[in-house]
């Protein structure tokens, strides 16, 4: 499926467009590719500003699972490696055993971005073991409220109720500590995506295999499981999905573009989807019946927030890639483009590093608030090193409140240890993270931290020295 060409934005000159590219793939416990150039679109003239990577199937043995859980698993330092050279920030990730989920964002809309929040729901064998559920992510982009759930549910071909069952019981029972979105369904924008497995049903394999041959796979549409649930399953309806306009991603043999040859020949299908839900804005006659004066009075200010900050999308591709072998299921991209008004134009901080940086002397940083917000003692400034991969990959952090030495209105300046400071320097940036807002709200342009000419000449006298005993021992 070619993009769709950019369209010129509509009226509104205070709208602003964001690219958003997904990827969803069950990986059957593989390791990570080589090169994934091709799955994020690395060649692209057009850049995206976030990334939203889910996997299902990330393997999860004993032994290595612990590992993941101290260090990176595989794919996200693979991911991260080769995003964060491009100016990327892993904003945040969640891992339920195979299940995962990954955030990116271009490091200039990091400071828009808040209420960072990530759960898991089990719903595999008894709900106590993670084979099967969602993992999701949801937080708040420029004051719009969005939430990516990663699915990975029942398989084979007669479960096709329990699966949304399965999605039903997620959207219900998934809760996030926020006031105005404590439920998935609460949030502005949806994506629902992964290994959803639903299946083609009725058609016989000659037929599905002709049609995949021939590329007249709308002929396979009616008998889509997803497609037909819809019909009949309200929260579905809610949902959106772009045509099938691609080859059905399962189920191939390993190694190869052939679909399965095995002794159970199983019947290829469009397992893997990508799927998204605008808020709608009719209530639904259960929330009408419950307070109603109250429900009538938020319902009232949420028409008049979408009205000052509307927030539309549009899908400019849906397509597997069959480049990538290493599964039995072929990777799906969803590439968007999200048009919104910003709530926020600028960052709530400023930063800054105050004179020259070693660790040869106490440092200083002077931060100004640029608007109002709820300040907290577990608010911390971290030294980044310029081209880092995660918001957890700090060099070190100070306390606001503890290490704050000197205040006015304008400028706080905070106290920076020089034991904290990195003896090799290099080039950095201050980071204001807010426990309040779950999030960075401002961050400092690059600055140099210079090498420790201490640590310099005692590295000088300690080769001196070593170049002596060569010589007495020679």
């Amino acid at each position: 499926m070619e993009e769709k060409e950019e369209q010129p934005e509509r009226g509104d000159t205070n709208t602003h467009s964001f690219r958003l590219h997904m990827v969803t793939w069950n990986v059957a416990t593989a390791d990570p590719p080589d090169d994934v150039t091709l799955l994020l679109h690395l060649n692209s003239p057009k850049s995206p500003d976030l990334y939203v990577i889910g996997l299902q199937e990330v393997y999860s043995g004993p032994l290595r699972f612990v590992s993941d859980v101290v260090f990176n698993d595989p794919w996200s330092h693979l991911f991260m490696s080769i995003l964060a050279p491009r100016n990327y920030v892993k904003v945040s990730s969640i891992r339920m055993q195979g299940l995962l989920l990954l955030f990116f964002s271009k490091l200039q809309h990091v400071p828009f971005i808040s209420d960072i929040q990530a759960t898991y729901t089990r719903t595999g064998i008894f709900g106590y073991w993670g084979n099967k559920g969602g993992v999701s992510i949801r937080l708040s982009f420029y004051g719009h409220m969005l939430c990516f759930l990663n699915c990975h549910l029942a398989a084979h071909m007669k479960y096709a109720t329990e699966r949304v069952d399965e999605f039903e019981y997620i959207m219900d029972t998934q809760t996030f500590a926020c006031k105005n979105t404590p439920r998935i369904a609460d949030h502005n924008l949806v994506f629902w995506f992964g290994d959803l497995n639903f299946r083609i049903q009725d058609h016989g394999m000659h037929f599905v295999r002709t049609c995949i041959n021939n590329q007249t796979y709308n002929l396979l549409w009616s008998k889509d499981q997803l497609i037909m649930m819809k019909e009949r399953e309200q929260k579905l309806q809610e949902f959106e999905e772009g045509p099938l306009d691609f080859q059905p991603t399962y189920k191939f043999d390993l190694n190869s573009d052939t679909y399965d040859s095995s002794g159970k020949k199983r019947k290829p299908a469009w397992t893997d989807r990508i799927l998204w839900r605008l808020r709608p804005k009719d209530l639904t006659s259960d929330e009408q019946d419950d307070n109603s004066e109250l429900v009538k009075k938020v319902k009232e200010l949420e028409e008049e927030e979408e009205e000052e900050y509307p927030l539309r999308i549009r899908q400019d591709m849906y397509t597997s890639n069959m480049e990538f072998t290493i599964s039995d299921h072929k990777p799906v991209i969803g590439i968007f483009t999200l048009e919104l008004r910003k709530m926020y134009e600028t960052p709530l901080v400023h930063l800054q590093a105050e004179g020259e940086w070693s660790s040869d002397i106490d440092a200083m940083v002077l931060y100004s608030p640029l608007q109002p917000f709820r300040s907290s003692s577990w608010d911390w400034i971290g030294l980044y090193k310029v081209g880092f991969s995660s918001l957890t990959d700090y060099i070190t952090y100070t306390w606001v409140k503890d290490d704050e030495v000197a205040f006015n209105e304008e400028v706080i300046q905070v106290y920076v240890s020089k034991e904290e400071i990195p003896v090799h320097g290099g080039e950095c940036v201050l980071c204001y993270y807010s426990n309040t807002l779950r999030g960075i709200i401002g961050i400092s342009e690059p600055f140099k931290v210079h090498e420790s000419k201490v640590a310099n000449e005692e590295g000088l006298l300690h080769d001196q020295i070593n170049r002596l005993d060569r010589i007495v021992a020679s």
